[in-house]
């Protein structure tokens, strides 16, 4: 998927998970706002995180769209696969909470009665497992009462729950409505249940950031332009039509509940593209509580930078 008009011979090369978290990209793409600021993009869906990271930091991409915490899992070397070179991540920009939520198969209706049952999840040491985990514990379920079916990506693991190859799993819009529409139950809203939470970050590698800066903050100004447009009531119309035609299987009725929750004032994307800090505090704090192997982190300054988003203003 190739977004952008300007210089064609060296596009960014992006890597994202399919879904409707994406919509700032199909904006910014129909709406101009990437020819505006002179910056191409070449899109890449990702199967699943390990495919994602072992290509970015390898080099094969140049920014993914990923959950922060594969971001810090890899730069404290507990990532779900080896990569060709040292791992020299940094977060730029935030995207949102995550938009988790916690669906199962119609005759689930509780968090309990998960006990005894398989959960499926991306990688079982990274991405959302831990939050997976952290509601778990919190409703009293052991991990030995659970298996783990390791599932792949959001659109992978939404099939999977409806072909019941699993009994329950963390989905983001707009997966969990689409499965509630064929009968399955939403049992937890994780942003909801634990707090301030960074769910999906823009990441890069540190050197290339900086030798290409004007790249990175070209880009920035683009996503922000997509989001101001998208957040205009104004622009409701067109906006659910490029999402309908950017998100399969999306009728109206769909593409109208997802609005509502990624567009919410509170609860919807990062208005401003910014990194939570608070978020990003728990993130690194559920993965010293459940990392392997084990290590204690304390200094979350190490996985973000934000002067490509305080640049990007001037």
């Amino acid at each position: 998927m190739s977004l952008g008009c300007d210089d064609e011979e060296d596009p960014l090369q992006i890597v994202v998970f399919p879904g409707g978290f994406n919509w700032p990209l199909f904006v910014a793409d129909e709406g101009g706002f990437f020819a505006d600021n002179r910056v191409a993009v070449n899109i890449t869906p990702t199967p699943d995180s390990k495919f994602q990271m072992a290509g970015l930091v390898d080099g094969r991409f140049d920014i993914a769209f990923t959950a922060m915490d594969n971001v810090v899992a890899y730069l404290e070397g507990q990532g779900a696969v080896e990569t060709r070179f040292e791992p020299d991540l940094v977060a730029f920009m935030g995207s949102d909470s995550g938009f988790l939520r916690l669906v199962s198969v119609p005759d689930i209706a509780t968090i309990e009665q998960l006990a005894g049952r398989r959960l499926g999840v991306d990688a079982l040491t990274t991405g959302y497992a831990f939050v997976l985990r952290k509601l778990l514990d919190m409703a009293g379920i052991k991990q030995t009462e659970i298996r783990f079916v390791q599932a792949g990506g959001v659109k992978s693991r939404y099939d999977s729950l409806l072909r019941r190859d699993f009994d329950a799993t963390l989905l983001v819009t707009p997966f969990e409505a689409m499965a509630t529409d064929e009968g399955c139950n939403q049992l937890a809203d994780a942003s909801r249940a634990l707090g301030a939470y960074q769910g999906v970050v823009a990441a890069t590698r540190r050197r290339w950031a900086h030798d290409n800066r004007e790249k990175i903050l070209a880009f920035i100004r683009s996503y922000r332009a997509a989001l101001d447009w998208l957040f205009d009531p104004g622009n409701k119309t067109r906006a659910l039509e490029i999402f309908r035609r950017n998100v399969p299987g999306a009728g109206d009725a769909l593409a109208g509940k997802s609005y509502d929750i990624l567009l919410d004032a509170e609860g919807g994307f990062f208005r401003d593209g910014r990194l939570d800090r608070q978020g990003i505090a728990n993130v690194v704090a559920l993965r010293s509580e459940y990392g392997r192997p084990v290590k204690l982190l304390n200094d979350s300054l190490k996985y973000y930078d934000t002067i490509y988003l305080e640049d990007a203003l001037v």
